[in-house]
């Protein structure tokens, strides 16, 4: 862990509350090349795009996969205000992401809102275990800050 690492997922959890103060779930992403310079941002925007796939992981790979070239894309880290559910762990495996750092874990995140009909139990590290290409994962990170975005809105 080093202290950028921390730096940007601090700014995540920032884009979380962004989010949130949007009228969204509290999710928030970004990305950042191999010299420390963030590329991307995204929120979630699930309830103001009436968009169920509108997750910030999600987003954030779409955008990437537009602007930048899948070499910039291997090397970059994406930083997560929560860890990626599957549909996003899918994304980033997808759009070739060499590394994620992520907040607040999912076991923790599902204790938090209790069971969903929507809910899949399923770590990404799990998701990338059956990946070809290794994706570094790093987290739960900094879980107390990352969970208090969370805090009255489930």
């Amino acid at each position: 862990m080093e202290w950028e690492d921390l730096r940007f997922l601090r700014r995540a959890i920032a884009i979380a509350q962004r989010a949130r103060d949007h009228g969204n779930h509290p999710f928030g992403a970004l990305l950042v090349d191999v010299h420390q310079q963030v590329l991307l941002e995204a929120e979630n925007t699930v309830v103001t795009e009436q968009d169920c796939t509108g997750h910030a992981e999600t987003n954030l790979m779409r955008l990437a996969s537009r602007q930048l070239p899948l070499e910039v894309l291997a090397t970059s880290t994406l930083y997560s205000s929560t860890e990626p559910c599957v549909m996003c762990a899918g994304a980033i495996h997808w759009g070739g992401i060499g590394r994620l750092v992520y907040g607040l874990g999912a076991s923790r995140f599902y204790a938090l809102v209790g069971p969903t009909p929507t809910q899949i139990d399923l770590e990404c590290r799990e998701v990338f275990a059956r990946s070809q290409q290794p994706i570094e994962v790093i987290g739960p990170m900094l879980e107390e800050e990352a969970v208090a975005v969370h805090a009255d809105f489930w």
